[in-house]
């Protein structure tokens, strides 16, 4: 099956930097969300990044337009008809995520792909929700999607290889790097990650180092772009939760959420989105 047009549910960070790069890709792009707010906002990232990317000379500007064209923006569930591959970009709520494959499954084109951009709930768990799970798949992307090289491509226990290769075709198309794991809570970036991260949160909760001089170490001694408390504010502290407690439940207490991180995301610090998470952005 030749994959020409892409949907992808939800408009926020992800799935409005997915839909960039599908159509950046030669694809035609539907982006569905519920919310018109959340649609202007996505439009408008897409926007703001192509005129970046015009004044640094990396694209031109019959290029901009040809993507912006390609890109078509809907609170309508029923404009997915016809899709070849949708790629589910929602929050990691479990419910959520299965409610937008069921109301949207019988729309798609025949044979088409439903991929998730999870970054840690099972595909397994996931594709039980479809009446033909070997063509469910995971596709984690990383944030932001233009920029971020890697896709992590997930076969749940009923994924076909022939969905597989498919998925690998269309990530070949859209010049990323791509690995290929079984399917386990966390995979294998988000499950080191946050590991990693839970250590650095340890350290600085037992009074060994501030959170500045943590990052600080991590970008001068690792050579990592960001440090880990400056990355949970990019991607969002409530995200973050989410994961850990999801880990949790699979791995034990090692993955227990921080409880300053909790207590920042109950008084509505959730990162930059917020202006306020770790580190204050006004």
């Amino acid at each position: 099956m030749e994959i020409k047009k892409i949907g992808v549910v939800g408009a926020g960070i992800m799935g409005s930097g997915i839909a960039q790069v599908s159509a950046m890709s030669g694809f035609q792009v539907v982006v569905q969300d519920i919310k018109d707010e959340c649609l202007e906002l996505g439009r408008s990232k897409v926007e703001s990044s192509l005129q970046r990317m015009v004044k640094k000379n990396k694209i031109t500007d019959d290029k901009s337009r040809q993507v912006l064209n390609s890109i078509k923006w809907t609170t309508e569930i029923a404009d997915l008809a016809g899709v070849e591959l949708l790629i589910e970009a929602v929050p990691e709520v479990e419910e959520l995520k299965k409610d937008v494959y069921r109301s949207t499954q019988e729309l798609l084109a025949e044979g088409a792909i439903i991929a998730s951009n999870t970054s840690t709930i099972s595909i397994s768990l996931l594709q039980s929700s479809v009446s033909d799970p070997s063509r469910f798949i995971g596709m984690h992307w990383f944030n932001p999607p233009v920029i971020m090289k890697l896709i992590e491509v997930i076969k749940g226990t009923a994924t076909s290889d022939e969905t597989v290769e498919h998925l690998l075709d269309v990530c070949r198309q859209m010049n990323k790097e791509t690995i290929v794991c079984l399917d386990s809570q966390g995979f294998v970036v988000s499950r080191a990650l946050l590991a990693f991260r839970a250590e650095c949160y340890r350290i600085y909760e037992e009074g060994i180092a501030s959170k500045e001089d943590i990052d600080k170490a991590l970008r001068l001694a690792l050579g990592h772009p960001m440090g880990q408390f400056e990355l949970a504010d990019f991607s969002g502290l409530d995200i973050e939760v989410n994961a850990y407690k999801g880990m949790a439940e699979i791995y034990g207490d090692r993955f227990r959420p921080s409880q300053r991180l909790l207590n920042l995301v109950r008084a509505g610090r959730l990162g930059r989105k917020s202006k306020h998470g770790w580190y204050d952005y006004e």
